[in-house]
């Protein structure tokens, strides 16, 4: 596919928080070793002729694949100069493409987790059955922070570069936050050849940090509003866009017990008193957001708006909904009257906005691929993606498709499958595929895998605001413009730190 000189000098600065990347090592004696076992003929292309400058440290040591890779791959482990560990995987009958995988979360541990890679690469260990070597990040720490994700995802990309040679092409992969991490990728780092040749976002969070989480932001108030205990009137106040107050003992076994005590979420219907009943009821009505991932989204907006809030924003205000009109509820005047309202710090929005909201500045192809019925990114989020796109006129970048599925966490493997084989046919023949030819090619890969094709190829989700309430302006995308990026760069200390 070539990419477009023009629409290639329309890219931003570097984010004023990226690290630099410096130093360039020469080709190991593993890379050697392994371009004779392939014949050579993919891997002849050393990282110093890439042109890319490599992240200095140690190189990836051989290690134990997951038991899915026995005998199909060559595995290596590592960590990068940021500190982030890193998962590498090359088959055994490589077919010379990459893909470069980027989790989701955010996990909120202090520092980078060594089994995070190794377990996803597991997890999509059908990227590297059909042939492609796999590289993915833990990323450096735990915590919120997208274009953090999107450069530790771009310097793996690097590590693998540096001791592999260039791959003939290469894409990256990213479900649930990670969508967003992969997003942010193409936007940054997609914007010379070689580096990224397609994207795949599986069950994405694509709308964005500033407006993504709105519906989290929803839920904290109104479960606090029938609730009282977070916090409690006995315990010290705190505002409820923190999440959770700063230095807070509180565990998750906690907050399950706290949402168990007023909702009886846990408990059959018969069991709960009637007040637990109501509770539950109203919260779920007035939120939208399904009882089965009712305690993962209320965690969410507890554990990691405090992360976002105190780890990150210096306890700054990103959240807003003070205009927000609360329906559903068995007394909607009385919920409104009495939920906590407050506005957004604007520097903090735009800190938040900045870190994680996309651009639609997309000239790769991206192929999406999402559950109707996904608990936790709700399908909207495509609809907020495609107005992206649009907005910024790269809509012909883009195919979505979608599956009756009702999981976040994973689809059908013979659907990856079909994927990123679509994606790869794509790139190499600049033939747009659709998504009833994504459909009627899964059952070829569905043969290897009998996971099962669920597409619906007629499927559109609604806009996002119809399924999360929009702030003002919050209904018109890009939620940040390309020309708001440029300047929000110039100002020292934009965004979230690494």
């Amino acid at each position: 596919m070539v990419r477009s000189d023009a629409r290639a000098a329309r890219r931003r600065p570097l984010p004023s928080f990226r690290s630099a990347v410096t130093g360039r090592r020469p080709r190991t004696r593993l890379a050697v070793a392994l371009a004779a076992v392939l014949g050579g003929a993919l891997l002849n292309v050393p990282a110093a002729q890439a042109g890319a400058r490599q992240p200095a440290g140690p190189p990836p040591a051989a290690a134990a694949c997951p038991a899915s890779l026995t005998d199909k791959a060559t595995c290596y482990t590592g960590q990068d100069v940021n500190g982030a560990h890193y998962a590498i995987a090359v088959p055994k009958k490589w077919n010379g493409s990459l893909v470069v995988h980027a989790h989701g979360g955010p996990d909120l541990g202090a520092g980078s987790d060594p089994a995070r890679s190794v377990d996803d690469l597991d997890r999509w260990s059908v990227m590297v059955d059909r042939g492609y070597a796999w590289a993915g990040s833990s990323y450096r720490r735990g915590g919120y922070g997208t274009r953090m994700a999107a450069e530790d995802t771009e310097n793996v990309r690097k590590l693998f570069v540096a001791e592999f040679g260039r791959p003939k092409r290469t894409f990256v992969h990213g479900q649930s936050w990670g969508g967003n991490v992969a997003a942010k990728v193409v936007e940054e780092y997609a914007d010379r050849p070689g580096r990224y040749d397609g994207a795949l976002l599986t069950n994405g969070v694509l709308g964005g940090g500033s407006r993504g989480y709105d519906y989290r932001v929803d839920l904290r108030v109104v479960y606090q509003y029938y609730c009282q205990n977070l916090p409690r009137p006995t315990e010290p106040a705190y505002p409820l866009w923190q999440g959770l107050r700063p230095g807070s003992t509180l565990t998750s076994a906690g907050l399950r017990s706290r949402l168990q005590e007023c909702t009886g979420y846990t408990s059959p219907a018969a069991e709960r008193t009637a007040l637990q009943q109501r509770n539950l009821d109203d919260i779920l009505a007035v939120t939208g957001i399904p009882e089965r991932t009712l305690e993962s989204h209320l965690r969410f907006s507890v554990f990691t708006f405090r992360d976002i809030v105190h780890e990150r924003l210096g306890d700054r205000n990103p959240f807003d909904n003070a205009r927000v009109r609360y329906t559903g509820s068995h007394d909607d005047r009385a919920l409104n009257a009495g939920v906590e309202r407050f506005s957004a710090d604007p520097e903090a929005r735009r800190d938040l906005s900045w870190d994680s909201d996309l651009t639609g500045e997309v000239d790769i192809p991206v192929l999406t691929l999402h559950a109707i019925d996904d608990p936790t990114a709700f399908v909207e989020h495509e609809s907020a993606y495609r107005a992206t796109l649009r907005g910024a006129g790269n809509g012909r970048d883009l195919v979505q498709t979608f599956t009756r599925e009702t999981e976040h966490s994973g689809l059908s493997t013979s659907e990856y499958a079909a994927s990123i084989a679509a994606l790869d046919t794509w790139v190499r023949t600049d033939r747009k595929p659709t998504p009833a030819s994504v459909a009627r090619a899964c059952a070829a890969h569905d043969s290897t895998y009998g996971t099962g094709c669920f597409y619906d190829t007629e499927f559109t989700p609604g806009s996002y605001a119809s399924r999360v309430n929009a702030r003002p302006g919050g209904r018109s995308w890009p939620a940040m413009t390309a020309a708001q990026e440029r300047r929000w760069s110039r100002i020292d200390g934009v965004g979230i730190a690494p």
